[in-house]
């Protein structure tokens, strides 16, 4: 399991690599064509969306490494393994529960606004936009199962 979920992770630092990249080219074409008088209204959403996509991949990524935001100063005095472990679960449970809030509500948000149009083109639909938010949230959601079960594994493991 831990394999698949550092693939998974993998895949998805790529696609918030891809993300930004397209979100810099955009940034890029968009000055550009200011500084040549040129009219291109496209690099903003394109650029806007990017960006959008690449934050939530690099946050679920991170997630994955315990890399993300945290207020450490409570782990950081305990001196015991066992009780960091366990305060490292309880964490890991809150922020399951947020991330199964995150796709479960991310879910009902893209399928509310699937079918709104991109206002610079309006071929474009804006639900693949909002998908980032349940991509994330499920992807979080395995990478702190994963972080849960080697947690308690370990904890059992120093028990004995």
């Amino acid at each position: 399991m831990k394999k698949a979920l550092g693939y998974l992770q993998k895949a998805q630092i790529i696609a918030g690599g891809i993300f930004l990249s397209i979100f810099l080219g955009s940034v890029v074409i968009q000055m550009v064509c200011r500084y040549l008088g040129i009219a291109a209204v496209w690099t903003e959403d394109v650029s806007m969306y990017a960006f959008i996509w690449a934050a939530f991949m690099g946050a679920a990524a991170m997630v994955y490494e315990k890399q993300h935001f945290a207020f450490t100063s409570v782990s950081d005095k305990l001196k015991d393994e066992k009780v960091k472990a366990i305060l490292g679960i309880v964490i890991a449970v809150i922020m399951l529960i947020v991330s199964v809030l995150m796709f479960y509500y991310g879910c009902r948000l893209t399928k509310q606004f699937w079918n709104y149009r991109w206002v610079s083109i309006q071929e474009f639909k804006r639900g693949p936009t909002w998908l980032c938010i349940p991509v994330c949230g499920a992807t979080s959601t395995l990478y702190l199962i994963g972080q849960i079960i080697e947690d308690v594994n370990s904890l059992k493991k120093g028990g004995k």
